[in-house]
């Protein structure tokens, strides 16, 4: 009652119209139950919901006389309503709206469901626009299977057009936001324009109102495509201009130098067990010249599973340390923080640097002395996870970061990282998931890229095959008899535990049955992150000595894990990971010298969108060529964990569109050379929604 009065006019005074800003929750049609359905598609406000533009259009405009209806057909008629009868179903709580239209070549049969308002709205005689699927009624016979319907003659409003089809949620249809959308349009002019309105000249784009009218409701395809094209671009400018702001502010900020010092780096190179291959000299020579220079290095270095860029970290660790700097390695978990701390002790002692570890579960007594050693300046490398974060962490003079799996923290938590530095220090990210270079211009275009594509030499690709249910039976056995050849293997499953709602199979309930039902003689364990960091660092050191036969898992093997011994991967409901996921998972193995074997046991249920994931596995080895087909068949959030740290769905444009990148790029350049401190109001506002991904003020 008080929201009512506060918002009451003025007497004598018309009460103002929805804005932009106006709240959904109150726009008339619009309840309270709908507007969190609303929310749940990320609209709040009008200009959200304007913004929310339609996925796909139906093309209605094509007219088919009632003659030609064909079984499955999906058509538009135009029709006279002859008779409507209401009737209640029999199976459900719901009524049953049944009518019949002609047309001057013949008459249908049409169906409504739970639609009884439209007995109100049609009257025989009524002249009508139907839009839906023909389908075989029962006793002969065709009918309209609840269409769309408009009343009145000529070109349709809602029916008969291109029709949007829009994103939905439970209890929120195309239908419905059809109806709810059209009164808001004019809004659509008051929406703040994002692009500077000569760039807008320059390439020939729409205004925002009217590209966002048309994406709604478009007069023709040209139209719609018109407006596609405005609003795309949109999308990719913005990330395009944040991008080159935030590389050409880290360009102006001063960091640490780490000079470049050829004998510390030959004597390095000399004393490692292995030769370096030529990508992975490549890649180091670019991260030790950025770290020679005086303004802050931001390199991010990527390499498929084993390709080693384990011993670059540590060559830039090295030089760092010589250049009397600290370095700190964090990764995501403690399993791969700890696996870091090996090879690198590996790398490091011969130089006389011992890395020290500081993970959550440190004891007390170990954390005390690392902090001290760090604080002192004593302890000149540490391995971690996001304990490294905490405010308790100071360090005497940090000059190095490199962040593992880069794409797991997000860019709040590296910015804590670099602020334990007095001087801006150089980062090195590391991610063993490829990224395509379409994304590599958008996402990460602040970022200068090294890539590590040849494995060193000994590595032998892993067979890979899918798994069909029929074929389980001799999966097991071709398992058992690996296993009794000495090898070793892991069995991934998608939950921990059972769940009422998904139906997968779990680490534990698959633990207990293989070890009771099908591998009764052999050495099982389980591993999964809910266990105790002391109990899961137990079971793992016991799989990487041979103890355990099979390690049955969850995604908590996907990175740090490497048991050269390990030739076996078995992916429970494999159709439920994505392929960048499948692909590390499958990397765990083919470490050693016996060939390795790689099994995706397919799900009964697994839909044709997994099943092409699947298959592009066994087709490739290459996690470069997989990360491209995984941004084409699932997109850069769900691929690549964009989403999550802050960039905004794309839902016009496609990273895939490498013209569209080209174009943005070169706009985004010309507004910054025109307006490099960015007082342009629109363009700003609009950037914001961008700030936690490229650290913009």
């Amino acid at each position: 009652m008080a929201d009512a009065v506060r918002t009451r006019p003025a007497a004598g005074r018309a009460a103002p119209g929805p804005g932009p800003l106006t709240r959904l929750r109150d726009i008339p049609g619009i309840n309270e139950a709908s507007a969190r359905r609303l929310l749940r598609l990320g609209c709040r406000t009008v200009a959200d919901l304007l913004r929310a533009v339609p996925r796909r259009h139906v093309d209605q405009r094509q007219r088919v006389e009632i003659a030609d209806l064909r079984e499955e057909m999906e058509v538009t008629v135009q029709a006279e309503v002859l008779r409507l009868h209401a009737r209640p179903a029999r199976a459900r709580r719901l009524t049953v709206l049944e009518g019949l239209v002609q047309d001057s070549s013949g008459q249908v049969a049409v169906v409504w469901f739970n639609q009884r308002y439209l007995a109100q709205r049609l009257q025989p005689g009524s002249r009508v626009l139907l839009h839906g699927r023909v389908v075989a009624r029962r006793g002969g016979g065709l009918q309209l299977h609840n269409p769309d319907v408009e009343v009145g003659e000529g070109s349709g409003h809602q029916v008969g057009i291109l029709t949007p089809v829009y994103h939905e949620t439970e209890g929120l249809s195309s239908r419905w936001l059809r109806h709810r959308i059209p009164p808001l349009l004019p809004i659509a002019d008051r929406l703040p324009d994002p692009l500077p309105d000569d760039l807008r000249r320059e390439e020939g784009l729409l205004p925002l109102g009217q590209a966002l009218r048309q994406a709604h409701f478009p007069a023709s395809p040209a139209e719609l495509a018109a407006a596609r094209e405005r609003l795309a671009f949109d999308e990719v400018f913005l990330v395009q201009v944040a991008a080159q702001r935030a590389r050409l502010r880290r360009q102006a900020t001063p960091g640490v130098r780490i000079p470049f010092d050829a004998e510390v780096a030959r004597t390095f190179v000399a004393g490692l067990p292995f030769r370096l291959t030529r990508d992975q000299r490549v890649a180091a020579w670019e991260v030790l010249r950025d770290m020679d220079r005086p303004q802050p290095m931001s390199r991010l270095l990527q390499g498929d599973v084993g390709t080693g860029k384990t011993v670059v970290a540590a060559l830039a660790s090295r030089m760092a340390v010589h250049a009397g700097y600290q370095a700190v390695v964090m990764a995501p978990t403690e399993l791969l923080a700890h696996q870091h701390l090996d090879t690198l002790q590996q790398l490091l002692q011969p130089s006389g640097i011992l890395p020290r570890l500081l993970v959550g579960s440190s004891p007390a007594r170990q954390r005390r002395e690392v902090l001290a050693g760090l604080a002192g300046g004593h302890d000149p490398v540490v391995v971690g996870t996001h304990a490294l974060l905490e405010p308790a962490v100071r360090f005497n003079r940090l000059g190095l970061c490199v962040v593992d799996e880069q794409h797991r923290f997000g860019v709040a938590q590296r910015l804590q990282l670099r602020a334990k530095a007095e001087r801006m220090p150089d980062v090195l990210t590391m991610t063993a998931t490829p990224i395509p270079r379409s994304l590599q211009l958008t996402v990460y275009g602040d970022l200068d890229c090294s890539r590590i594509r040849e494995r060193p030499p000994g590595r032998r690709p892993v067979a890979t095959r899918l798994v069909e249910p029929p074929a389980r039976a001799q999966a097991y056995a071709f398992i058992r008899e690996a296993v009794g050849q000495g090898r070793q293997g892991y069995v991934i499953c998608p939950l921990i535990d059972a769940s009422p709602t998904v139906v997968a199979r779990s680490a534990t309930e698959e633990y207990q049955r293989l070890q009771q039902a099908v591998f009764p003689d052999l050495r099982c364990t389980l591993l999964h992150g809910r266990l105790p960091a002391r109990e899961k660092a137990e079971r793992m050191a016991a799989f990487a000595g041979g103890a355990v036969d099979l390690l049955v898992a969850t995604s908590i093997v996907e990175v740090g894990v490497d048991v050269p011994n390990a030739t076996l991967m078995a992916i429970e409901g494999a159709g439920r990971f994505g392929l960048a996921q499948l692909h590390q998972f499958r990397g765990r193995i083919g470490r050693g010298a016996h060939a390795s074997h790689c099994l995706l046991f397919v799900d009964p249920d697994t839909d044709r969108a997994a099943r092409a994931r699947l298959e592009a596995l066994v087709a490739h080895d290459s996690g470069f060529e997989l990360a491209e087909l995984d941004l084409q068949l699932r997109g850069a959030g769900d691929a690549y964990g964009v989403r999550q740290h802050g960039m905004p769905e794309m839902q016009v444009a496609s990273l895939n569109d490498l013209v569209l990148q080209e174009r943005t790029r070169r706009a985004a350049t010309r507004v910054l050379e025109r307006d490099p401190g960015l007082r342009d109001r629109r363009l700003r506002q609009a950037l914001a929604d961008y700030g936690t991904v490229f650290e913009l003020d």
